[in-house]
């Protein structure tokens, strides 16, 4: 981070995913805690629960018996050059999981940390 305090970060936090054995369980912990869901569903993928929490996503889907460990929780990252970043994890090594593309949510890419567990990056709109 630069050393200018008013400089804005390149990177910052703006999506957490865990799954849930059960959901309605683990919404009830998190709404005791103050999180506002609101339920959603995006195409044909699972019914779940989000929660904007000043800028950060949080959302909460049902575990599945066909996950690994490393995919029950999810992060994402705002980075300032999606497609730089991207090139940057691909020559590290990185599997990407899904490239950079045009979303309802803005321009994404999905790639795994070296646990196996999918980053979720989105491109800053600065």
């Amino acid at each position: 981070m630069a050393d200018d305090d008013d400089a804005m970060p390149d990177t910052s936090l703006n999506l957490i995913v865990i799954r849930a054995a059960d959901i309605d369980t683990s919404r009830a912990f998190y709404e005791l805690l103050g999180v506002n869901f609101q339920h959603e569903q995006h195409g044909n993928g699972p019914e779940h629960f989000a929660a904007d929490l000043d800028g950060v996503i949080f959302e909460l889907y049902p575990q599945t018996n066909d996950l690994h460990a490393s995919d029950s929780a999810r992060l994402g990252f705002t980075v300032h050059s999606l497609n730089d970043t991207v090139s940057q994890l691909d020559q590290f090594g990185s599997k990407i999981v899904s490239p950079p593309k045009d979303t309802q949510f803005g321009k994404r890419a999905v790639v795994a940390d070296p646990d196996g567990r999918r980053i979720e990056l989105k491109q800053s709109s600065s």
